[in-house]
């Protein structure tokens, strides 16, 4: 989820998607530097900060322009130099990223030092295969598939732990935070978990992998296949455990627990929500739904803007979760991220929308991403029920 949200913030807005609270805070903090530019010389931090907020705005070229005037007067900066590295890698002259991250290897305090070279090796493989490949970087030196070309669920191919570094997943996390809208290594990171026997993150994020980067890999597709049947399998084994003890679920928790599920979150800003149409379809995203708090007798803490909806027509982009195990469904759950295990990754509360179909219709269960619009209804009363409802709803694959 840090990933996603950091991802978002180069996600510009649209007339029917507000931008993101943590775009906004971005470009506040890119504005303040840009003012505070044209007052006095920024030292040589602010600089690599400026390039850095450009890089996760989305605003390569700017980030380009700015971390190479500030290499002229600071050549021997850490930050600008490693920011200007990935600025290079971001608008794809890996020539460029080779050469400027081959010198922050060079100036790396002693525990940036390993990752620097990380991603040096990451630019160098891409460098040496086509623009537009589909194949797995080889960060680590190790297969994922045996010799034969078998590939299981849960296991490293034979011969190939010994070769995995203790810190693998560790070092592939924090590549993907630094460039979150690179689904190759979010590939990377869910081979891993399958290596390490994690086979539903290894199977949520594969997921994430095809249905929100649209790899096209075989390969990535085979192994997707391979891990999600083991993960469903998974499933079905902890929805049998009645019992209060261990529950078999528990034999596959993720390997990667954050800190938080929404580190990046902040209060709802309501000033860039557009108008609440009374007569139209109102677009909302999910943190104006996750905003809500819920207090220990389950009375939830409703948005303004979330209850100035209340029985208005919205439209909201999601992921379907089944309540039981009919696939064509009157109605069904609506969460923000697709899950591996419902058991295991199950969202809070204030992040599951029940959504309710008109009599006689149905929907089929897909993995995609797909787009409801229809009436909302909150509950502020009723513990036992869902916080919000989509009433009446219409269902289609998102664009």
């Amino acid at each position: 989820m840090d990933q996603r949200a950091l991802r978002n913030i180069a996600v510009k807005p649209t007339d029917k998607t507000p931008a993101s609270p943590a775009r906004l805070r971005y470009l506040e903090a890119a504005e303040k530097l840009e003012k505070l530019s044209r007052e006095r010389n920024l030292g040589a931090d602010e600089w690599a900060d400026l390039g850095a907020l450009y890089c996760r705005l989305g605003e390569i070229q700017k980030a380009v322009d700015v971390l190479r005037k500030a290499q002229r007067e600071h050549a021997q900066h850490f930050r600008i130099i490693s920011n200007l590295g990935t600025a290079w890698q971001l608008q794809g002259d890996l020539d460029q990223a080779a050469a400027a991250l081959q010198a922050a290897v060079r100036l790396a305090p002693g525990k940036w030092q390993k990752l620097e070279e990380y991603q040096l090796q990451l630019v160098r493989f891409r460098k040496g295969q086509p623009r537009d490949a589909q194949v797995l970087d080889d960060l680590f030196g190790i297969q994922f598939v045996g010799d034969g070309g078998q590939y299981e669920a849960g296991k490293l191919a034979p011969g190939q732990r010994k070769k995995l570094p203790a810190d693998a997943a560790a070092v592939t996390q924090q590549l993907g935070l630094w460039l979150p809208a690179d689904g190759k290594l979010l590939w990377q990171l869910a081979e891993l978990a399958n290596a390490l026997g994690d086979v539903k993150t290894a199977a949520a994020i594969m997921d994430g992998c095809v249905n929100e980067f649209g790899l096209k890999s075989p390969e990535l597709r085979r192994h997707r296949q391979i891990t999600r049947a083991a993960a469903d399998e998974l499933a079905k084994l902890a929805a049998a455990d009645s019992g209060f003890g261990r529950s078999s679920h528990e034999t596959h928790s993720a390997f990667f627990k954050p800190r938080s599920k929404r580190p990046l979150a902040a209060r709802l800003d309501p000033t860039p929500l557009p108008p609440i149409k009374s007569d139209g379809i109102n677009a909302i995203p999910w943190s104006v739904v996750t905003d809500t708090t819920v207090d220990r007798k389950y009375k939830p803490t409703f948005s303004k803007y979330l209850q100035e909806l209340n029985g208005k027509q919205i439209e909201l982009c999601g992921f379907m979760q089944p309540l039981g195990e009919d696939l064509d469904m009157a109605s069904f759950m609506l969460i923000e991220y697709p899950v591996g295990c419902w058991y295991c990754e199950m969202p809070e509360v204030t992040g599951i929308v029940l959504v309710e179909l008109p009599a006689g219709q149905t929907a089929t269960y897909t993995r995609g991403l797909v787009k409801v619009q229809g009436k909302l209804k909150l509950n502020a009363s009723d513990p036992e029920n869902f916080l919000y409802t989509i009433s009446k709803s219409t269902v289609k694959e998102a664009d």
